[in-house]
């Protein structure tokens, strides 16, 4: 089945996790073929979690093979991100199905906020959102720093 993937993820929506850690995509940003395993989920060091379309996956993948094995540093930054990693498509209600690791990264209880950055969205803990708006502190930990360097 050819994928015909949207590649515009913007606003603002807020959805509940359900009691088997399923989420709701927002119809406008669901595509054709989107029921497969199409959907990379990460966790994101400013402490959500990060859904890249196929689009995005694949310049991901070409940044990742771009990473040395004598790169210590990179391949720790990269353990770290995709050890928490999981991969899916939407149900037929166009649910997502979170795991436990990234739930916890995001600290995601009832109330989520989906918001678009225009080719990815993010999951986040409402309140959680709501502090990072308002935050004035810029300050990166060593993992944002590193794939930042590494243009992850």
């Amino acid at each position: 089945m050819a994928i015909k993937e949207r590649s515009l993820y913007v606003g603002e929506f807020r959805h509940s996790l359900d009691s088997k850690n399923r989420l709701t995509i927002p119809a406008k940003w669901r595509f054709s073929g989107d029921e497969e395993e199409v959907y990379l989920a990460l966790p994101n060091p400013i402490g959500c979690i990060s859904i890249y379309p196929p689009k995005m996956v694949a310049k991901l993948e070409e940044k990742v093979e771009q990473v040395s094995l004598g790169n210590k540093k990179g391949q720790r930054a990269l353990a770290r991100l995709f050890a928490k990693a999981d991969h899916f498509g939407c149900d037929k209600s166009g649910r997502i199905n979170l795991n436990e690791k990234l739930i916890a990264h995001a600290g995601l209880d009832k109330e989520s906020v989906l918001v678009g950055n225009f080719v990815t969205f993010n999951i986040w803990n409402a309140e959680r959102y709501e502090e990072y708006l308002n935050k004035e502190d810029d300050t990166d930990d060593e993992l944002t720093q590193i794939l930042t360097e590494l243009g992850v």
